[in-house]
């Protein structure tokens, strides 16, 4: 009986076993390679409990799905114009043929390695193309990192595609940073080209001065000669009513019309430190001489 009972439990144990070597299960996020013998012989993407051959005739290689990100460890560019730059970059991955990649890179690790030396061989033939200029300026028209970083994704895409199953989706800088050795010379350059936009805002602004104070000064002298067309005018016409207003009265009394025109020429002309020497015919002594004359 109890010999029996260990032939029962060996034999379910060699069943679980058995059952645990012919079915698997596929999670959402990974993508499986059933290989025969090493060698691949089909891919099962989706997720779900599936059957094989037990081991050691087929197995079972597991691989990650999902969008995978890598930071590049940070590497020396040369420029166009033989500047050193420091850029730290990082990359978004996905194995899209598990068969090419595990034939030719087979894990994570391997996969990040080969992918950094394939981004660093991009990214140094783009910028070995540029000008420092265009990586780090004051004008943001200039830059052209967005536009380096789409041509190096390509690239990698294509070459990651064609010799590992993997695409690239994204290459995108983090940081970009200067040798100790070339700051000062970057330096120099960023206070010449904020002192030549200083130098162009002070000239727009002394012309635009300029053009304000002539247009100041047109007004100005506009105004007054309106002011002075009108004062003019209305002193000609004050003096037209004087003149009016004297005739009108020396038409009513000539006598005393003379009379007063001549105490108003003693008012302007005659104080106490006057001396005044005039003929004795003079029409001014008169009035002093006789008096105002009887009528």
């Amino acid at each position: 009986m109890e010999r029996s009972a260990v032939v029962l439990i060996v034999v379910i144990a060699v069943g679980l076993l058995l059952l645990n070597s012919v079915f698997f299960q596929v999670a959402e996020t990974e993508q499986v390679v059933i290989t025969q013998f090493g060698k691949p012989m089909r891919v099962i993407r989706d997720a779900g409990l599936y059957a094989k051959i037990p081991d050691p005739v087929q197995s079972v290689r597991r691989f990650d799905k999902r969008l995978l990100i890598y930071d590049v460890k940070p590497s020396e560019f040369l420029t166009a114009d033989k500047k050193n730059l420091i850029l730290d970059m990082y990359m978004a991955w996905q194995i899209v043929d598990p068969i090419k990649f595990l034939a030719s890179v087979r894990d994570r690790r391997m996969a990040e390695i080969l992918l950094a030396d394939v981004a660093a061989a991009e990214v140094g033939a783009a910028v070995g193309q540029i000008p420092m200029s265009a990586m780090v300026s004051t004008v943001p028209e200039q830059v052209v990192v967005d536009s380096v970083m789409l041509i190096v994704t390509q690239n990698c895409r294509d070459r990651a595609l064609e010799n590992y199953g993997i695409d690239v989706k994204h290459v995108k800088m983090e940081q970009l940073r200067l040798p100790e050795q070339n700051l000062e010379s970057v330096f120099q350059r960023m206070r010449a080209e904020r002192q030549r936009m200083a130098k162009k805002y002070r000239s727009e602004g002394e012309e635009e001065a300029l053009m304000i104070r002539a247009a100041a000064d047109k007004e100005k002298r506009t105004i007054l000669a309106q002011a002075y067309r009108e004062s003019e005018k209305i002193k000609g016409e004050g003096e037209a009513e004087a003149a009016r207003i004297y005739s009108g009265a020396f038409s009513q009394d000539p006598r005393f019309y003379k009379l007063v025109r001549t105490l108003q020429a003693y008012e302007k002309f005659l104080n106490e430190k006057t001396t005044v020497v005039l003929s004795t015919d003079s029409e001014l002594l008169k009035l002093l001489k006789e008096g105002q004359p009887s009528r």
